[in-house]
């Protein structure tokens, strides 16, 4: 890898820890389209690069959420409640999502990609509006809702915030708790889902050195290495931030993202 490439990586960590404080989310939403166009540039076959792009954007999300959820933990962001029950559901999707990216087509995963994170913004568009909050469903629900935002994540290469923020927010769970939940609830289905990717991965007879099943350990730790350092600012930024403005920011910040890959 030139130095050219390392310096873009460190970049690219700086701001996904910056949002992944901020919006509770991993930065997959952010590493998986930079990976998809950066891993071609240091010749990585294109018939894997949608795979590690998620499978590593997944590795970089266990570093990016758990200094995030520690921030927000001192933060008195997190709601516990809420971590106690979605937990069990998320371990699991994360798992079962890594698996079914791996019967997919590599050509369809950057459009179903996308058309995940576009549903998202719709999502959070609409959500700025509603007036009605409902309360927390069921234990039972709330587990089940855990394991399709586990299973839609770990499919997505993404931490599971833009799911689970929207959500808690809904059934009223302040934003910024939701945030802060939210990264906690990331960084096990980054781990849930990684492990499915890796498991995969060793059956690929097209993967670059220095990979761990569909995990590129030079992208991981570049991305990693500047991310932690960020996630403290963003987590501070969801803090003064007025709740409007942030819904604002998440909807917008998914629309971009939605029309680049399916562009």
């Amino acid at each position: 890898m030139g130095v050219e490439l390392l310096v873009l990586l460190l970049l690219l960590g700086a701001f996904v820890g910056t949002m992944a404080g901020l919006l509770g989310i991993g930065g997959g939403l952010i590493v998986v389209p930079a990976l998809v166009f950066i891993l071609p540039l240091a010749d990585i076959d294109p018939s894997v690069s949608m795979q590690i792009a998620l499978a590593t954007s997944l590795a970089t999300i266990i570093i990016t959420s758990g200094s995030s959820a520690l921030n927000h933990l001192k933060l008195g962001n997190v709601d516990m409640f809420v971590i106690k029950w979605l937990m069990p559901g998320v371990i699991v999707g994360g798992f079962v999502g890594a698996n079914i990216a791996e019967w997919v087509p590599s050509q369809y995963l950057p459009k179903l990609f996308g058309i995940i994170v576009l549903a998202l913004a719709i999502q959070m568009l609409v959500s700025i509006k509603a007036v009605k909050v409902r309360p927390m469903p069921s234990a039972l629900v709330t587990i089940l809702s855990g394991a399709g935002i586990g299973m839609i994540s770990s499919l997505a290469g993404i931490g599971g915030g833009s799911l689970s923020v929207p959500f808690l927010n809904r059934h009223g769970v302040e934003m910024r708790k939701a945030v802060g939940s939210s990264s906690v609830c990331g960084c096990v289905i980054a781990i849930s889902g990684m492990l499915g990717f890796i498991v995969h991965g060793y059956h690929s007879s097209a993967l670059p050195p220095y990979s761990v099943g569909y995990v590129y350990l030079p992208a991981l730790l570049a991305i990693a290495a500047s991310s932690i350092f960020t996630t403290r600012l963003g987590a501070k930024l969801a803090t003064n931030m007025p709740t409007g403005q942030l819904k604002k920011v998440f909807a917008v910040f998914l629309l971009c993202i939605a029309g680049t890959m399916l562009a």
